[in-house]
């Protein structure tokens, strides 16, 4: 079954917890703290993967989650790193934050896509022994993991798509041309899928080929099956317009050409600058007058034309010819740019809980959004860190820590950051 949209939900694995405890040997007094550092939780981790262009399997499977990290141990032993989860995905397949809907990846390189990274683990108590506080009692719970409802959304790799209106003879095409075996009968929407062919070119090079279900009149506003599928038409390189040049269903080639053209415009007005190439279908079916009369008007519009009789084959070796030879001439496949986070989503301070806690002198400090906003900064870069100090000015954790009864040259917390107070 084709399925080319999903929603899934993701969790990180937890970081595991520091651990509280005191050197105990024989004949060794006053050991010392030894507690271990907890483990980093589990990534969820994205990769493209080949022979596969459907999300179906993510029907029955909706929630993935990674191991948590395990808590520290006596004796200074470190909790185990959780184990990633790795979900594979047919390539190009777009992956957007479903809450705000912005683009997180674009799964057509080999490049694996860490989603959700895992909680940091927790210090032990021997992290926070110094010559003034030499038996510290506490330690740091690990942060939790990263959580996301993630919306897929595959747009399939094809060099050259196939648009045009149902019944025209886009996938006697592909069948002819390719080893590709869709579905080809004598009525409306047979084509219920998109269909992938790769092309051979005599010269020893190839190149993949989009059958796309029929566009009708209205399909970018939901009509027919088209509107489901015109996505896949916005990474092909270059586009074959088939035109049934006979009017063999009683409609007029050259008007079936100008609303095809306006739905792509409608639905992404990027593909109008699309390059394009037209084929005439079916020129067994009327007579030459016709065929010279479309051929060139279409010609005068400035567009490449081959008449063709794709069911016995005729003139198509000429049709994927020019295919090759333009498309040595266009730019790769197009791959859409992630988008980074808003800034607005991590200056949200003001209002927000912070929970502070004094232990032995050390202030911990903790809350959801200041989590959120740690994990995009870059703390070895001084512009990043001077706008990390700045939110915290702003949003009234520093007036928080004065509250709390924080002295200057007291130790700040804030999850795996920790400074002296300077006010």
């Amino acid at each position: 079954m084709f399925i080319d949209k999903a929603v899934i939900h993701i969790k990180a694995g937890n970081g595991g917890n520091g651990a509280v405890a005191f050197h105990r040997e024989k004949f060794v007094a006053a050991g010392g703290p030894d507690g271990g550092d907890g483990g980093r939780g589990g990534n969820v981790v994205f990769v493209a993967q080949d022979g596969s262009n459907t999300l179906s399997d993510f029907r029955y499977k909706r929630k993935y989650a990674a191991m948590n990290g395990e808590d520290g141990n006596k004796n200074r032993r470190f909790g185990k790193t959780g184990e990633d989860i790795v979900i594979a995905v047919p390539r190009g397949t777009l992956i957007y934050d479903n809450e705000t809907g912005r683009l997180m990846a674009d799964m057509s390189s080999d490049e694996p896509f860490v989603a959700a990274k895992g909680g940091r683990g927790g210090w032990g108590n021997a992290h926070f022994a110094t010559p003034t506080r030499q038996v510290p009692r506490f330690a740091k719970p690990g942060t939790p993991g990263e959580e996301y409802t993630l919306r897929l959304e595959l747009k399939l790799l094809a060099d050259v798509g196939l648009v045009g209106f149902p019944n025209v003879g886009k996938s006697t095409l592909v069948s002819v041309v390719s080893e590709a075996k869709p579905e080809i009968a004598n009525y409306h929407f047979t084509t219920l899928t998109p269909v992938l062919g790769v092309v051979r070119v005599a010269q020893g090079a190839s190149f993949v080929m989009a059958d796309i279900p029929g566009v009708i009149e209205g399909a970018s506003e939901g009509v027919g099956l088209g509107h489901e599928f015109l996505r896949h038409v916005e990474r092909c390189r270059l586009l074959i317009h088939i035109v049934d040049v006979s009017g063999s269903e009683g409609r007029d080639p050259l008007e079936d050409f100008d609303i095809i053209n306006r739905e792509l415009e409608k639905f992404n007005p990027e593909l109008a600058a699309r390059p394009m190439i037209v084929a005439g279908n079916k020129c067994d079916l009327t007579d030459d007058e016709t065929c010279a009369k479309f051929e060139a008007e279409i010609r005068a519009r400035g567009y490449e034309y081959f008449p063709m009789m794709a069911a016995i084959a005729h003139g198509t070796d000429e049709l994927v010819n020019a295919c090759a030879a333009k498309l040595a001439q266009l730019p790769p496949i197009r791959e859409f740019e992630a988008e980074p986070v808003p800034v607005a989503d991590v200056t949200v301070g003001n209002g927000k809980e912070v929970h502070i806690a004094n232990h032995d002198g050390v202030f911990f400090v903790e809350g959801e959004w200041l989590l959120r906003l740690l994990q995009t900064i870059d703390l070895q870069e001084p512009d990043s860190l001077q706008y990390f100090e700045k939110v915290l000015q702003n949003s009234g954790v520093i007036q928080k820590l004065v509250d709390a009864g924080v002295q200057e040259g007291d130790t700040v917390s804030i999850y795996d950051l920790e400074f002296d107070f300077v006010y």
